[in-house]
């Protein structure tokens, strides 16, 4: 029970404190039959709620004890600031005389190389580990591709210079003054674990904004910085996360990289978000509002990305396609373009990661990237339609819209195959959604990893980016069982050696061998490599909002003293 005293000995008035402090001066230098502190200063023993002056006598024992005495008899105050949080986890106040002491409870939780404490209820996802150590692998690769970059682009610039050749009369206007290492801004930060993480995991970090709108969330997020000792790299900030990006919209100002991980869509954060990504930088987006991508409310999807889909089997990759489809609209707007590097549907959110160039020739293109698809809603055949078309040969730099000749149609509006209606989606991303270079040097970096240094989920990582290495770039996709449902036969065994002697009642009359062949064998399922998270719990999910947050679309528009966190 040290920590009932010791707390009340912190709310004594200066005098009291001063008082105490040459009591246990003189106590301390003076004979053995001085007057003990609790005999020359009797009110306070009664302010500390001490009934047993002999408990009192023992307290102040283990205080001679401690190897800080000499720091407590300079500057009390400063002892029970910080020597105190060391001893006890638990931080107890004195509500007054005759009152219960109200205890704290700090819950310290270790992801990765970082720890964060939580007050009173813990907002932890352990499911969305999976999502930070992504990204962070992410942001490793990114960086070292930052770093040979801007070697390479040294190198260039010295060969000129010994050529005799000049410089350029005019400056690159969108490059930073690099110093080799990257800014990283977590623009919906709440606890500061992904920008902790980030400061400790990925290489070649020069300086991280931790953002929030939430009083609570930045005080957290500070607490957390001084756990971790990267106060020389994190910074936690206080502001709307659309007006921060705005404000670091000028060349100087941007970040390398962007994290958005809201809770629900980051659709209202996107036209800020490509506007603060320096150039050539990487944009990372979640969503959460599956249902709303995946076509169970159209309507919603139209308000929010500026689409509409419907239920179908591939609903997840539309999803992503449409986000893409959201980023690189947004990135449009001010000459620029997106080039997606991993894009992944899993547990209950999208995950993006996309590089941001800048270039108003290439951002042109994009009509030719995006595009409608119809859609039969009884045998679900699927035809893309690009929204323009780019001309060839010599008018390369001339577009068009397309002329509209949809096989899928037949005479009656119908679908030709099933006689089924047709529905038009889109407009989605229509190119591809990864960079297999890019992924397989996320994979080849996972394998080098050493055992000790591996990620918590990093056999998870090495499955499921093995499957995203293995995908076509194709748009969309077909499942071997609806196409079996559509035609009416039965849906054939995997490995099966006697199926297809005959096919819809035709025999068959050449050799066919119908046992699996080695290429079809995922690679996922060749290395017995995971590619689902284990259970965290029961009904485990996207968790509940955090209370008090006010990341939301009504963020800016919210009264709050926002000079107060300034100073």
């Amino acid at each position: 029970s040290i920590g009932s005293p010791l707390f009340a000995l912190i709310s004594f008035p200066d005098e009291d404190g001063e008082e105490l402090e040459e009591a246990l001066a003189a106590e301390a230098a003076g004979p053995s039959d001085a007057p003990s502190v609790a005999e020359e200063l009797p009110e306070v023993a009664e302010v500390a709620e001490v009934a047993d002056v002999a408990e009192f006598a023992e307290f102040e024992e283990f205080l001679a004890e401690l190897p800080e005495f000499p720091e407590f008899l300079a500057d009390p105050a400063a002892f029970f600031g910080t020597t105190v949080r060391k001893m006890s986890a638990e931080n107890v106040g004195a509500a007054g005389d005759g009152e219960n002491k109200v205890k704290e409870e700090i819950t310290i939780i270790q992801e990765g190389k970082a720890k964060v404490g939580f007050h009173g209820p813990v907002f932890y996802n352990p499911v969305q580990e999976f999502n930070r150590d992504l990204t962070v692998t992410v942001l490793r690769q990114f960086s070292d591709d930052h770093q040979k970059f801007q070697k390479e682009q040294a190198e260039a610039q010295n060969s000129k210079n010994s050529n005799g050749e000049e410089p350029p009369k005019k400056k690159n206007k969108l490059a930073i003054n690099e110093d080799g290492k990257i800014r990283i801004l977590d623009a919906l930060s709440a606890s500061g674990l992904r920008a902790l993480r980030f400061s400790k995991e990925v290489p070649n970090v020069g300086f991280i904004m931790a953002n929030d709108f939430s009083d609570n969330a930045v005080a957290s997020i500070q607490e957390n910085v001084k756990l971790n000792e990267v106060e020389d790299l994190v910074e936690a900030h206080f502001g709307d996360a659309v007006m921060t990006m705005m404000e670091h919209r000028g060349i100087d100002k941007r970040f390398h990289a962007v994290d958005l991980d809201p809770y629900g869509t980051a659709s209202t954060f996107l036209d800020s978000a490509v506007q603060c990504v320096a150039d050539r930088g990487i944009l990372m987006v979640t969503c959460t509002d599956m249902a709303v991508l995946c076509g169970n409310t159209p309507e919603a999807c139209y308000n929010k990305y500026d689409a509409v889909t419907t239920r179908m089997k591939c609903c997840h990759e539309v999803g992503l396609r449409i986000l893409l489809r959201a980023i690189d609209s947004a990135a449009n707007r001010y000459t620029r373009y997106i080039e997606p590097l991993v894009s992944i549907s899993v547990d209950f959110y999208v995950r993006v990661f996309v590089k941001v160039h800048t270039g108003a020739f290439q951002a042109k293109q994009s009509g030719t990237k995006v595009g409608t698809v119809l859609v039969c809603s009884g045998c679900h055949a699927m035809e893309p339609l690009p929204m323009l078309k780019r001309g060839e040969n010599n008018q390369v730099n001339k577009y068009s819209l397309p002329t509209i000749r949809y096989s899928l149609t037949g005479s009656d509006s119908l679908c030709v195959h099933c006689s089924h209606r047709l529905h038009q989606i889109g407009p989605i991303y229509l190119a591809p959604i990864h960079s297999k270079p890019f992924v397989t040097s996320l994979l080849q970096r996972l394998k080098s990893t050493p055992e000790a240094e591996r990620l918590g989920t990093h056999g998870r990582l090495q499955g499921v980016l093995t499957m995203v290495n293995e995908e076509l770039d194709d748009i969309l996709y077909y499942e071997h069982d609806q196409m079996a449902n559509t035609v009416k036969v039965s849906v054939p065994k995997a490995q099966s050696e006697s199926a297809g002697y005959t096919i819809l009642g035709h025999p068959i009359t050449n050799t066919i061998n119908f046992s699996l062949h080695p290429g079809a064998i995922e690679q996922a399922k060749k290395e017995n490599l995971v590619r689902f998270q284990c259970n965290k719990g029961k009904n485990w999910g996207p968790r509940q909002k955090a209370k008090g947050s006010v990341n939301s679309t009504k963020a800016g528009f919210q009264l709050t003293n926002v000079e107060e966190h300034k100073n």
